[in-house]
């Protein structure tokens, strides 16, 4: 029991010293590579893509895509979960969750030339979010149904014993405690949306993969490097908000 006791006192202590030096880590690396990048004697396509103006605002719509994501994929994943994990909507479950699964599994350049060629070639910031949300989809549906599925069902009892409604058990029993299973799932699908944010320039929505591509096709290690390391950055910050989410709005006890 002890012995156990120190594990997960160790365990923790360690989640804490991660949660504090990942940011630090990130924030290190993106300055170090932004001074050796700034420091190059590059050619035209250097300058015009290694600037502040430039790495500014692909970094942004490379964050709101990934920010939009994540809400459309929050506002779909939950409610849904809770809906399959009604007892009268079981049966729909294995269905639904692989339809999800299909977006999961699909390549994701697939999936974005796929929904390119459905809506008749158009290109835009939503021709890449729609699809990279249904791509993103199942960690949170899945996690969600998982985390409803595991309350104790005598705690459920207990609540309608006392007089709750179902609504009310639901809201103040059942999803606090799948809370840290919901929060998992959507600390997954940030990290998925942000690395497959990179591939929206293909259908002409910008973002860090754009710096990506342009180094690659030009041959211009500094470009492309910057691009890269900037994109693994934003993974990590979600990542680190995420486990941030799980610390916090957990609920106590099951901290």
């Amino acid at each position: 029991m002890s012995s156990q006791f120190a594990s997960d006192s160790g365990f923790r202590r360690a989640e804490r010293l991660r949660l504090l030096a990942q940011p630090v880590a990130v924030v290190a690396l993106v300055a170090a590579v932004l001074v050796w990048a700034f420091g190059q004697d590059g050619n035209e396509v250097t300058a015009r893509n290694i600037n502040a103006a430039t790495i500014l605002s692909l970094t942004w719509t490379h964050f709101l895509i990934s920010f939009v994501v994540a809400v459309i994929v929050v506002l779909v994943a939950v409610p849904l979960g809770v809906l399959l994990s009604r007892p009268w909507a079981r049966r729909a479950t294995p269905v639904v969750v692989g339809i999800a699964n299909v977006g999961q599994a699909a390549p994701s350049v697939g999936l974005l030339v796929l929904f390119f060629l459905v809506t008749g070639g158009a290109t835009g910031f939503w021709i890449a979010v729609l699809p990279i949300a249904f791509y993103a989809l199942l960690p949170v549906l899945r996690n969600t149904i998982v985390g409803l599925q595991q309350v104790d069902p005598a705690l459920v009892d207990a609540g309608r014993g006392i007089g709750m409604s179902a609504r009310r058990v639901l809201v103040r029993i059942e999803l606090p405690l799948a809370v840290p299973y919901i929060l998992a799932g959507l600390r997954t699908a940030l990290v998925l949306a942000v690395g497959t944010a990179t591939l929206a320039l293909f259908v002409g929505a910008g973002g860090l993969g754009q710096m990506i591509d342009t180094g690659y096709k030009l041959n211009d290690w500094t470009v492309m490097i910057v691009g890269a390391v900037l994109a693994m950055a934003l993974a990590l910050l979600v990542d680190w908000l995420g486990a941030l989410a799980e610390t916090f709005l957990s609920p106590r006890g099951l901290r």
